[in-house]
């Protein structure tokens, strides 16, 4: 298999180019590295595409050619929550336009199976602690929408390709929260989730914040579902593997664990992982929050036999093992 990843030197696009490379597959990066980091693909093929720019849809059919690829795991796009509120043009621009180049030089150079990297944010803020797929998709800000939008267009891209006889799968993955290292060097160096916040406020002497703790949950805070980023990445291989066995009566998967952690059980496993005592401060709640929100990962389970194999406490110490703040051996 030739797979073409688009922002494969990113932080979860680096850890499925380096299994996809691995077990043997052609793997060519598609990365304008705004925020990708070269050194994660090196010995790989690697093409400077900003896929949103006007040339990026002959640029990528030049490419798919070249390379004989025949699969696309689509990756690349904006995904900071806060910024697409003060943005929402510019997420517009690059999500949504990303994709509709990838999806033109997909059916130009008849690209058979597309992996859509998707998010949980599609929900929005829903009223079951537990979220199913088929729960209706209400997403609060504009990176949410973007990836609703995307998941429309794959849709119906498949099913213009059915009408003209071709054969074009595609899969979305929603993901939860994904956090951790498979390997130190491919660490998540952008400091937006909870883990990484969190080791970056120790390692600069202050106190985490909690945002919140009068959430209806045991302790007070937001609980979420936290997925290891080497788990994720084999989801892709698996969303893969499904399409080439010809069975996709389901196309859009959950990728959790099915277990949710408050924010204070993290700092705790934080606290333990670092060997240091964590006084987090108490600050209001964030607009927006929801006070539960775990994958329902039955139907990922079901069909592409995946299954999360990290827990919380593994993922926090792959975590502080890359960014070098384990305790000291004494």
């Amino acid at each position: 298999m030739s797979v073409l990843v688009t922002g494969g030197a990113g932080y979860i696009g680096s850890h499925v180019v380096r299994l996809l490379s691995e077990r043997g597959d052609d793997v060519l990066v598609v990365d304008d590295l705004s925020t990708g980091i070269e050194a994660r693909v090196t010995g790989l093929p690697i093409v400077n595409i900003d896929l949103a720019a006007a040339d990026a849809e002959d640029r990528l059919v030049a490419a798919i050619e070249e390379h004989s690829v025949n699969s696309i795991i689509h990756f690349a796009a904006k995904k900071q929550v806060g910024e697409s509120v003060e943005e929402p043009i510019m997420y517009y621009r690059q999500n949504i336009g990303g994709l509709t180049n990838v999806l033109a030089a997909a059916e130009r150079t008849s690209i058979e199976s597309l992996v859509f990297s998707s998010s949980a944010a599609t929900y929005g803020m829903p009223d079951v602690e537990m979220v199913a797929e088929d729960l209706d998709c209400r997403p609060i800000n504009p990176y949410g929408q973007t990836k609703l939008i995307g998941e429309w267009m794959i849709d119906n891209a498949i099913t213009s390709a059915r009408m003209r006889g071709v054969k074009f799968n595609a899969v979305k993955l929603r993901y939860f929260n994904v956090a951790g290292a498979g390997w130190p060097e491919l660490a998540d160096t952008a400091v937006m989730n909870l883990i990484p916040i969190v080791l970056g406020r120790i390692a600069d002497g202050k106190a985490p914040i909690v945002f919140g703790d009068d959430y209806d949950t045991a302790d007070g805070t937001c609980i979420r579902d936290y997925v290891h980023v080497k788990d994720l990445a084999e989801a892709h291989i698996a969303a893969l593997d499904y399409m080439k066995s010809g069975d996709t009566s389901e196309t859009v998967f959950n990728v959790g664990t099915g277990t949710g952690a408050s924010v204070k059980e993290v700092i705790d496993a934080i606290a333990e992982a670092t060997g240091r005592e964590i006084v987090p401060e108490m600050g209001e709640r964030r607009a927006g929050d929801p006070p539960a929100l775990v994958a329902d990962v039955s139907r990922i389970g079901a069909q592409l036999s995946w299954k999360a194999e990290f827990d919380l406490d593994e993922i926090v110490r792959s975590a502080v093992e890359a960014a070098g703040m384990e305790p000291e051996k004494g």
